[in-house]
C-alpha cells in the first residue's frame, strides 16, 4: 500500500488554508483592566525594532543606500540614475507603509463604515513626487538625494506613468483617491493590475497614429505590495441550474485565481494612508502535465494563456488591433476579454469586502451600514447580479432580503449620455460566460414571473404604477429586444443602487430627463442627484506649478497645508489683482512655465518653440464630440486669414502657438484622421516664411499624466468645445482654470459651472445651448442648407484641405464627409461663433495687464472644484461615512 494523488491535482496550487487575514489589522487581547497584551516575544525587544518615518537628511540617505545595496544588490560604483529612482522610491514606500500599517489597525480598532470605490480605471500618473510632497518630505529627500550625487529631477523623469487608466475618468478616480486618504475618510480603491495597460502612441512619417504596447511593468513597479496570501477564485462559463425561491448552482468552466497588489495611498497633511487592491489574474493551475506528456504543448499551455490574457491589456473596447496582436482572433473575441474583465475584477472585490466584513462577526442584513459601494460608470454593474449570486447561493438569503442589501450598499456614477457609450452587452455573451448572472438578470427585469418587474416583489411595481403602458415597460426593461437581445447595464445600474449622481449640474439634469426619465418619475427624483466633479489641489497645482503655489502660500499668509485642503482660501487672492507687484509675479511664474514646456518640445521632438506668443492649448482623449476637428478647422481659418494678408497687417496679428496632444482609439478611423490632418497642417504652418512668426501648431505623442504637468501651467487659454450637452463634466478645464489659464468652451459640462464662479466677463463662451442641438440636427437631415450658403468661411477650409494643401488630397474626405453631409456634432452650426470667440481670445489678450487680471481671478474663484469637496460630498450624501483620524485615540 502506498500514497495516492489524482493525476488531476497535479500542478494545482497547495492552499493549507483560505485567506483570513492580510499581515495587518490584528488586535491584541485585553485584561479585565483594558490593558493590551502583547501577542508574543518580548515587547521591548519588538518596540526597538520598530520604525517611524524618516524624517531627517541622515536618515533618509541610509535608507537609500541601503536599499540600493540590499534591494537592488548593487552599489555606488554601477548605480545609475534608474538604481537612484529605484532605491529612492523604495525608501519612499517603506514610510507609506508605515503610516499604512498604522491606518489599517485604527480602521480595525475604531470599525467605522467604509466606502468602496470600483473603477476599471485609476490613471495615477506619477508616484514619487506626489508621495514626498504628501509625506511633507520633498526637501528633505532633495537634499539627500543630492548628497549622493543625484538630482531630484533627474530621477523624477525615470518614473513611467503607470498604465492604469485611459482619460478623464481614469484621472478622476485617481483624485477621489487622493482627495479620501487627505480628508481621513475609509475609502478603498479596486481596480485591475493591466500589464500592458494604454497603448504608446507614436507618430508615422505620414502623420499617421500608431499603436505599441506599453510593458510599464518591465521594470517592476516599487509602489506595489504583492498580497499572494490574498487570492480567490473566479469561475467563467459552466452550466446554472435553478432551484427554488430564486436560488441556484453554478457549477464547471474554467477557474481562474485573482491575486492581490496593493497600492499605498496617502493623504496629504496627515498620517491616514489608504488602499488601491489591484486584482491580477492567474491560472489556477498554470501547466497542464498530462498534456505535455501528451505531445499536445498548445493545450499544455492553454489555460495559462487564457487566464494571463484577463488583465494584459486596458479594458478599452475598442482596442481590437492591441488585443489582436496578443490574442489572434476576431472582435468578438475582444468583446468577450472585456466582458470577463469586468467580471473577474466585481467578483474578486466582492468577495474581498465580504470577506473582511464576516471577519467582523456581524450578520449580512447588517452590509449596508457598514460597507457603500461605489460604482464608477457602468463597468462594475455586474457587481449587482453578482452580490445577487452569492447571497442567493452561498449565504442562503432569500430574494427579498438579498435584493434589500444589494439596493442599500452600491451607488452608481454616471460619466455620459451619449447612446453609444452606454454600455450594453448581448444576452448570448452573457449566456455563455455567466449563465447564473444571467439568470439572475432575468428576474430583476421581471421576465421570469416568480419575481416583480425592476427586482422587487413589493406593491408597487411599474405595471401597477402606469398601467397598460406597455411602451415604459419596454423603455425601462433591462433587456433591450433586437437580434441579438442586450442587457443594458445603465438600468441595471440604476435600479440597484441606493442613488444615482451625474457629474456636473447641466449632466445630471440630462440624466434625469432623458436617459433615465422613466426611472425618475417611477422611483423619485430623490435618489438622483449630481455631485460635480473635482481635481485635487496637491497635484494639479502645488505639484506641476510649484512657483505659483509658492507665490500663492506667500500672498495668502497661510500655512501651504491650510489652503491645499482647503481650496476656497484662494478667493483671498482676489484683493491682488490690482498690485501690479503681484501681477508682474504672476505673469513671470507663466512665461516660465512657458519655456519649460518649449524646453519640453525642444528635448522631446526637436522643434523650437516661440514662447513670447499665446499659448492655446487643447488636450483630450479624440473624439468628435470633443471637436478636435473643430479647433483643428480654426486654426486653418487662422492661416489662411494670415496668407491673405499683407505683412503689414500680419504684424497687428496676435502671436500664437498651438498645441494638440491625446489618443484616438485604434479601431476610431475619424479620430485617427483627425490626428493626421493635425500633423501635416502643422508641416506647412511651422514651414511657412509668410505665417510662422505669428501661428504655430504641435501635436505632442503619447499624452500622459506627467504631459499633462507641463501643458497646464503654460496656458493662456485652453479650449474645451464639446458639442452642447455631449460632455458629462470635464476635468481639464478645472485644471487649466486652476493654474491661471482661461477658458474658451462651450456652454456645457463643467464649463457651465466654472463660468457662475468666475464670471462669465473672464471666460469666452460660443456655440449654440444643449436645448438647440436636436432641432438643428433635425434640420441637417430634413432641410439641408448648402455648406458654401450656411458657413461661406468653413467652406472655403474645407475646399482647401479637399485640394491637397496639407496632405493627398483623397485622405481626409471621410472626415469632412462627417461635416459636409449629416454633421451630427454641429461643426458648421457652431463654426462662425468660435471664429468670433477666437477673436475676442486676440483682443483680450493684447491687453496683457487686463489678461493677468483674468487670470487671477480665475484661479481665486476655483475652490468649488477641489476632490476634496466632491469626495466629502460622497461621503456625507451618499455613503454615510465620516473621517476617522489615525491620532484619533480608542
Amino acid at each position: 500500500m502506498t500514497s495516492t494523488i489524482d493525476p488531476k491535482a497535479i500542478g494545482k496550487p497547495v492552499r493549507a488554508r483560505r485567506h483570513v487575514r492580510t499581515l495587518t489589522g490584528y488586535l491584541p487581547e485585553v485584561d479585565a483592566t483594558g490593558k493590551e497584551h502583547w501577542p508574543r516575544g518580548e515587547e521591548e525587544v519588538w518596540q526597538a525594532g520598530l520604525r517611524g518615518v524618516d524624517q531627517d537628511v541622515p536618515s533618509i540617505t541610509k535608507s537609500i543606500v541601503n536599499h540600493v545595496q540590499t534591494s537592488l544588490a548593487r552599489q555606488a560604483y554601477n548605480l545609475d540614475d534608474l538604481g537612484a529612482y529605484q532605491a529612492a522610491a523604495l525608501s519612499v514606500r517603506d514610510n507609506l507603509l508605515v503610516n499604512w500599517n498604522e491606518t489599517q489597525l485604527n480602521y480595525t480598532r475604531k470599525n467605522p463604515k467604509r466606502a468602496y470605490y470600483l473603477s476599471l480605471e485609476f490613471l495615477m500618473g506619477r508616484t514619487l513626487d506626489n508621495a514626498l510632497l504628501n509625506l511633507g518630505l520633498k526637501e528633505q529627500y532633495r537634499d539627500g538625494i543630492k548628497k549622493l550625487g543625484f538630482s531630484v529631477e533627474d530621477i523624477l523623469d525615470k518614473e513611467r506613468d503607470a498604465a492604469l487608466g485611459n482619460g478623464g475618468l481614469g484621472r478622476l478616480a485617481a483624485c477621489y483617491l487622493d482627495s479620501g486618504s487627505s480628508t481621513e475618510l475609509p475609502l478603498w480603491g479596486y481596480g485591475l493590475r493591466y500589464k500592458y495597460g494604454i497603448f504608446q502612441q507614436l507618430i508615422s512619417p505620414e502623420g499617421n497614429q500608431l499603436e505599441a504596447p506599453d510593458p510599464w511593468l518591465d521594470n517592476q513597479n516599487p509602489w506595489e505590495l504583492p498580497r499572494l496570501d490574498v487570492t480567490y477564485e473566479v469561475r467563467f462559463y459552466g452550466h446554472a441550474e435553478r432551484l427554488s425561491d430564486s436560488r441556484g448552482v453554478w457549477q464547471g468552466g474554467q477557474e481562474v485565481l485573482a491575486v492581490a497588489y496593493d497600492v499605498m495611498i496617502p493623504g496629504y497633511g496627515t498620517k491616514n494612508t489608504n488602499n488601491l487592491r489591484l486584482w491580477e489574474s492567474k491560472p489556477k493551475r498554470g501547466f497542464d502535465l498530462n498534456s505535455f506528456n501528451a505531445g499536445n504543448y498548445e493545450a499544455a499551455v492553454a489555460s495559462s494563456n487564457s487566464a494571463d490574457a484577463i488583465t494584459s491589456l486596458l479594458y478599452v473596447p475598442v482596442l481590437h488591433l492591441l488585443i489582436e496582436i496578443l490574442i489572434p482572433s476576431s472582435s468578438i473575441v475582444g468583446k468577450e476579454l472585456r466582458l470577463k474583465q469586468q467580471y473577474f475584477w466585481t467578483a474578486a472585490s466582492l468577495a474581498d469586502i465580504i470577506r473582511r466584513f464576516k471577519q467582523q462577526g456581524k450578520p449580512l442584513k447588517e452590509l449596508p451600514d457598514f460597507v457603500a459601494i461605489q460604482l464608477n460608470d457602468t463597468h462594475p454593474t455586474l457587481a449587482i447580479p453578482e452580490l445577487m449570486r452569492i447571497l442567493l447561493d452561498e449565504e442562503d438569503l432569500n430574494w427579498e432580503q438579498a435584493w434589500s442589501i444589494v439596493t442599500n450598499v452600491f451607488f452608481y456614477t454616471n460619466h455620459t449620455v451619449l447612446p453609444e457609450a452606454l454600455e450594453k452587452w448581448p444576452v448570448p455573451l452573457i449566456e455563455h460566460v455567466l449563465p447564473r448572472h444571467l439568470q439572475i438578470i432575468y428576474d430583476i427585469t421581471g421576465i421570469n414571473k416568480a419575481v416583480a418587474p425592476l427586482g422587487s416583489s413589493s406593491k408597487v411595481t411599474v405595471e401597477r404604477k402606469f398601467p397598460g403602458d406597455r411602451d415604459r415597460l419596454a423603455r425601462m426593461s433591462l433587456i433591450e429586444e433586437g437580434q441579438p437581445k442586450q442587457v443594458r447595464m445603465a438600468h441595471l445600474a440604476a435600479i440597484g443602487s441606493r442613488k444615482v449622481n451625474g457629474v456636473a449640474e447641466l449632466h445630471s439634469d440630462l440624466v434625469r430627463t432623458t436617459i433615465l426619465k422613466d426611472f425618475v418619475e417611477f422611483e423619485g427624483s430623490s435618489k438622483y442627484s449630481n455631485v460635480t466633479n473635482g481635481i485635487t489641489p496637491r497635484r494639479w497645482l502645488d505639484q506641476c506649478n510649484p512657483e505659483l503655489s509658492d507665490l500663492i502660500t506667500k500672498t495668502l499668509k497661510l500655512d501651504k497645508v491650510v489652503w491645499l485642503k482647503d481650496l476656497t482660501k484662494l478667493d483671498g487672492l482676489l484683493e491682488f489683482t490690482e498690485d501690479a507687484a503681484f501681477r508682474k509675479e504672476w505673469a513671470a511664474i507663466k512665461q516660465r512655465n512657458k519655456e519649460r514646456l518649449a524646453n519640453y518640445v525642444q528635448t522631446t521632438l526637436g522643434l523650437t518653440v516661440r514662447t513670447d506668443a499665446m499659448f492655446d492649448v487643447q488636450i483630450k482623449r479624440l473624439h468628435e464630440y470633443k471637436r478636435q476637428t473643430l479647433n483643428i478647422l480654426g486654426v486653418i481659418h487662422r492661416y489662411l486669414t494670415l496668407k491673405g494678408q499683407t505683412p503689414e497687417e500680419r504684424k497687428k496679428a496676435n502671436p500664437r502657438v498651438v498645441f494638440f496632444a491625446g489618443k484616438a482609439a485604434p479601431a476610431y478611423y475619424i479620430a485617427k484622421l483627425t490626428i493626421r490632418l493635425i500633423v501635416n497642417v502643422a508641416r506647412v504652418i511651422n514651414a511657412d516664411p509668410d505665417t510662422k512668426d505669428y501661428l504655430q501648431l504641435y501635436f505632442l505623442p503619447d499624452y500622459s499624466v506627467s504631459l499633462a504637468e507641463v501643458l497646464i501651467p503654460a496656458s493662456d487659454i485652453s479650449q474645451h468645445i464639446s458639442t452642447a450637452g455631449t460632455e458629462a463634466s470635464g476635468t481639464s478645464n478645472m485644471k487649466f482654470c486652476l493654474n491661471g489659464g482661461l477658458l474658451l468652451g462651450t456652454v456645457d459640462g463643467a464649463n457651465i459651472e466654472i463660468a457662475e464662479e468666475v464670471g462669465e466677463s473672464n471666460v469666452f463662451f460660443f456655440g449654440h445651448l444643449t436645448p438647440a442641438v436636436e432641432d438643428l440636427r433635425y434640420q441637417h437631415l430634413y432641410h439641408p442648407v448648402p455648406l458654401e450658403e450656411k458657413c461661406p468661411a468653413l467652406h472655403r477650409v474645407l475646399e482647401q484641405v479637399s485640394a491637397g494643401l496639407f496632405d493627398d488630397a483623397d485622405i481626409y474626405e471621410p472626415l469632412l464627409n462627417t461635416i459636409r453631409q449629416n454633421d451630427y456634432y454641429l461643426l458648421t452650426d457652431d463654426f462662425d461663433s468660435y471664429i468670433a470667440a477666437l477673436a475676442m481670445v486676440d483682443e483680450a489678450y493684447a491687453d496683457k495687464e487686463e489678461w493677468t487680471k483674468k487670470s487671477i481671478r480665475t484661479t481665486a474663484k476655483m475652490g468649488k472644484f477641489s476632490s476634496d469637496r466632491a469626495i466629502l460630498d460622497y461621503a456625507e450624501s451618499f455613503w454615510n461615512i465620516e473621517p476617522i483620524p489615525v491620532s484619533t485615540k480608542k
